[in-house]
């Protein structure tokens, strides 16, 4: 008589018990994904400035503005970078971008130091007869939508706790440290 030492179901998974882990993505990089997201794709300046329409400030100063913003949102994104809140934080940011993205472009408003006077509730809600406009419908699925069905549906490793806070410390710095750099060049240097 044969000793068996294991016994087979004759189901086998094409992810064993470690391979979900190795295959979840790193908190960090959907931190950076929504990050430029937010800063490039959803920058009005950068795309009018490739559309042609050249605004004051140039190329470089959308790009600077872009890098700002994805510094503050890589900033914000990383204080909420915890397996359980950096989705809703994720699409929060996402959506504001998108709006706020939307507003801008449906208004025809300049990019520029004027803009902050609107008022954020202005700039962040796009109007209601906007909103019925189908072009304007469909640039808030593009940019709000297709980046929040990819962010709920990429699965997340779990880090322990001490290397998820560490991740989260250096997440921020790096955020402060883009931050800081888009903000001085859009102060300071001329484009």
């Amino acid at each position: 008589m044969a000793l068996k030492l294991f016994r087979s179901t004759g189901y086998s998974s094409i992810l064993m018990a470690g391979e979900t882990t190795r295959l979840a993505m790193h908190p960090g990089w959907i931190i950076v994904a929504v990050s430029v997201w937010a800063g490039f794709v959803c920058n009005v300046a950068l795309w009018r400035q490739f559309g042609g329409t050249h605004q004051p400030g140039g190329m470089g100063s959308a790009m600077a503005l872009g890098l700002a913003i994805a510094g503050a949102c890589g900033l914000v994104l990383s204080l909420f970078g915890w397996r359980k809140t950096i989705k809703p934080a994720a699409t929060l940011i996402l959506f504001i971008a998108a709006s706020t993205a939307c507003s801008i472009w449906s208004a025809a408003l300049p990019v520029d130091s004027t803009l902050l006077g609107r008022g954020l509730a202005s700039l962040i809600l796009p109007s209601w007869d906007s909103l019925l406009r189908w072009q304007v419908s469909a640039l808030l699925a593009v940019l709000a939508l297709v980046p929040l069905v990819w962010v709920w549906s990429t699965p997340l490793r779990r880090l322990p706790g001490q290397r998820q806070l560490s991740a989260n410390i250096v997440g921020a710095l790096l955020g402060a440290a883009v931050l800081g750099a888009g903000g001085w060049l859009l102060l300071h240097v001329r484009f």
